[in-house]
């Protein structure tokens, strides 16, 4: 039965506690620095085309590794992998305590994107791969929920210390980045089996182009790809975007940006792993993807409406620890699309994950599958943050965010339309196409 209390129970679990390790040490790295890039933009006084740039710098470098990285994963030692991307963290974080203008953010940002794919790719595959066969969605669910609590305080505990410490003047908030990530490489080498996901039964028998080959035979993995190609410019848009608006254009400082964002990691907190339990009870794990998309697309369309609301709304003061702040209707706004998006996100991630885990599995290529995900995610992501922000630039602020809603709202159709399309036939074997 779906109960909100079995995602805490998984901690129990030391393995799953190693790998929840690594996504808080992930995601909290992640939603602190989010901020702090708006920070960065307010001092440099960037364009949205740099701005822009962030986020490809980013995207770019994981396009190109995450295939063979996929692969490596597949026919290698996993618990090797995950500890090898906690140490490039570790050397992202020393990256951030030197820079001094936007390019040295691109460069460090390029690094970060190395680091951020080993840990994605590799701490969920182990999940999918060591989780009971009947309970994919609640374990993936889980390990998403721990990372969106870490995010959580990446923005709360974050914004507080980019506030209290400037990130070109103080090492402190990457000081701090760095323990958590050393105290998760701990966890990892002291509870994590060796060779959790296995490897396949002959690393030679396939190459990695032949895998996704394969692997893209699938209707329903096709149908993903489809979906998320589109989808990553619409949500990526926002990450980068949203909290820069909030600095840029009304002024908001690294505190409350990260209750901003707090807003959306509450909701998928709350209900990440309890919507993974649903999934494995109902099954049909489409239709959370669609539901889950159609929600996302209305939060990004409702952020618009925090430019009039700033000045309709009355002001209000925000305190904390001997600072504060006078904040707007568009404080209020930009909080309440962010948790509409956490919604949307906890409705489809769970059902998403477990739809590449078990397709990958036909073939003993989950960390295959995986990789193939995070390509279809960064191909998006690559293009989208540079064109939304020359929309940003040319065209206006409004029309960027819209622009992003109709692109998630696109995928959706497209996604719901290739996957009522071309779904498999009952009973027919994958491996029939071999």
């Amino acid at each position: 039965m779906a109960r909100f209390g079995n995602s805490v129970a998984l901690l129990r679990d030391r393995e799953f506690l190693a790998l929840a390790g690594t996504a808080f040490a992930r995601s909290q790295a992640y939603s602190t620095i989010i901020i702090a890039l708006a920070l960065y933009a307010d001092a440099f006084g960037t364009s949205g085309f740099i701005e822009g740039m962030w986020g490809t710098a980013f995207a770019v470098v994981q396009l190109l590794i995450v295939l063979p990285l996929g692969r490596k994963i597949d026919t290698g030692n996993a618990k090797r992998w995950l500890l090898g991307g906690l140490v490039v963290n570790v050397f992202v974080f020393l990256g951030y305590m030197f820079v001094s203008n936007s390019v040295d953010v691109i460069f460090v940002r390029m690094l970060q994107g190395i680091g951020a794919s080993m840990l994605w790719i590799t701490g969920s595959t182990v999940v999918g791969q060591i989780s009971p066969d009947d309970e994919s969605g609640r374990w993936l669910g889980s390990y998403n929920q721990v990372a969106a609590f870490s995010s959580l305080a990446g923005d709360v505990v974050g914004g507080l210390l980019l506030t209290i410490y400037d990130p070109l003047q103080s090492r402190v908030v990457f000081a701090v980045l760095t323990a958590v990530t050393i105290l998760a490489f701990v966890l990892v080498y002291s509870n994590l089996r060796d060779n959790p996901g296995g490897g396949v039964d002959d690393p030679e028998a396939q190459s990695g182009v032949g895998t996704v080959k394969k692997l893209l035979k699938l209707p329903i993995l096709r149908s993903l790809v489809l979906f998320r190609l589109s989808f990553s410019v619409g949500k990526m848009a926002v990450i980068i975007f949203l909290p820069i608006l909030a600095s840029t254009e009304f002024g908001i400082g690294a505190f409350a940006i990260g209750w901003i964002l707090a807003g959306g990691k509450l909701t998928k907190s709350l209900f990440q792993g309890y919507v993974g339990d649903l999934t494995d009870r109902i099954g049909d794990r489409a239709k959370f993807v669609a539901a889950g998309a159609l929600v996302y697309g209305i939060g990004i369309a409702l952020i618009p409406l925090s430019l009039p609301a700033e000045e309709m709304v009355g002001r209000f003061y925000l305190g904390y620890f001997g600072h504060g702040q006078e904040l707007g209707g568009g404080f209020l706004v930009l909080f309440g699309a962010y948790a509409v998006l956490g919604i949307g996100d906890s409705i489809r991630l769970p059902a998403s994950m477990a739809l590449f885990v078990e397709e990958g599995e036909k073939y003993d290529s989950v960390a295959s599958a995986m990789s193939l995900r995070s390509i279809s995610w960064k191909i998006g992501q690559t293009a989208g943050p540079l064109g939304v922000g020359l929309i940003k630039d040319f065209v206006g602020t409004v029309e960027a965010f819209l622009t992003a809603s109709v692109f998630v709202i696109f995928a959706t159709g497209v996604f719901w339309l290739t996957h009522t399309l071309s779904k498999e036939p009952e009973g027919v074997d994958p491996s029939l196409d071999d």
